[in-house]
């Protein structure tokens, strides 16, 4: 396994309940100044090509790099079987997926930034957004979720979290999310007139004056959207980030896949694996900090057992 700077310290399975955990995040108490959006603060002391890169790269596509890993999750396999035993129905890859890249972004607040404005910000949360189905048939609607974690959320706070916003749409008598109702209002609307509100949108967004309530349920806007394409069957495809929002990475994983290795005395062994694919904003931060975040996330994903306990510390961005 690949090593960065700063190692992590092998944690085993914590027999402390989550919520019996002294929380370690305390945010820090900042007053809103002028160039600060409602769901992120303005970085004013990022170098100066940093601060011309969104104006060189107008658009979120300009500026996009892919990037594919393969995570050994044949322990990470493991882990999500004994979490099913003890409890946590339906816990799977997803979960781990997600409570990593929470801790990720706690170590690495870096990758939680994004550009709207052409401004670079560090968001004020970490909010993932998802698309799922009502039901797993081709023909059920999909509706779009959007899930709020700390940055010192445990793997069991992060799948809590998540299941409550997944049961409470699914279980919805209406059909439709709050954003789904929102679409369906606009689209009925004649094309000029929407053509013109769409436009409206952009320049709101540019300026950060969306209102709150638009904000709570776009799912444009996040710290990351994440895909299961190994519910489909199928592996994962580079999915491109959007222009409207400020989304700035966007994550899919694939089928889990079985490889049979070699040991030095030539006795077969398998190990399973899945592939990863991801389309990020390289507005945001350079590719030394994103390659020391993807390895960080790996770290997490392979060996879960730690994201159990919380971090020994949450890092700030800077100013």
């Amino acid at each position: 396994m690949d090593e960065i700077d700063e190692t992590v310290a092998e944690e085993t399975l914590s027999a402390v309940p989550s919520n019996e955990q002294p929380r370690v995040y305390q945010p820090q108490k900042r007053k809103k100044r002028l160039g600060d959006r409602r769901d992120g603060r303005l970085l004013r002391t990022l170098y100066g090509m940093n601060k011309m890169m969104p104006f060189i790269m107008k658009d979120r596509s300009d500026g996009c790099n892919t990037y594919a890993d393969e995570f050994d999750v044949t322990e990470c396999d493991q882990f999500c079987k004994k979490m099913v035993r003890s409890g946590h129905s339906n816990f799977s890859f997803l979960h781990v997926m997600l409570a990593a890249y929470v801790r990720t972004a706690s170590q690495r607040p870096g990758i939680n930034r994004f550009v709207s404005g052409q401004r670079v910000y560090a968001r004020n949360n970490i909010e993932v957004c998802m698309t799922i189905k009502k039901e797993m048939k081709a023909s059920s609607p999909d509706t779009a979720i959007k899930v709020e974690f700390e940055p010192d959320d445990t793997i069991e706070e992060v799948y809590e979290k998540f299941n409550k916003v997944v049961e409470a749409n699914k279980q919805s008598k209406d059909l439709d999310s709050d954003f789904d109702n929102v679409v369906s209002k606009l689209a009925s609307l004649p094309r000029p007139i929407l053509r013109f509100i769409v436009r409206i949108l952009f320049w709101l967004d540019y300026h950060g004056w969306l209102p709150k309530s638009l904000l709570s349920v776009s799912p444009f806007h996040g710290s990351m959207i994440i895909t299961s394409m190994g519910s489909l069957g199928i592996r994962p495809i580079y999915h491109h980030i959007y222009n409207f929002g400020n989304l700035p990475i966007f994550f899919a994983y694939g089928i889990k896949r079985r490889r049979t290795h070699y040991s030095p005395e030539g006795k077969p062994y398998t190990r399973k694996f899945i592939e990863i694919k991801a389309v990020t904003d390289e507005r945001i931060c350079d590719g030394f900090y994103y390659a020391s975040a993807f390895k960080l996330m790996r770290q997490y994903v392979e060996k879960p057992e730690q994201l159990m306990r919380r971090p020994e510390k949450v890092f700030e961005d800077i100013d």
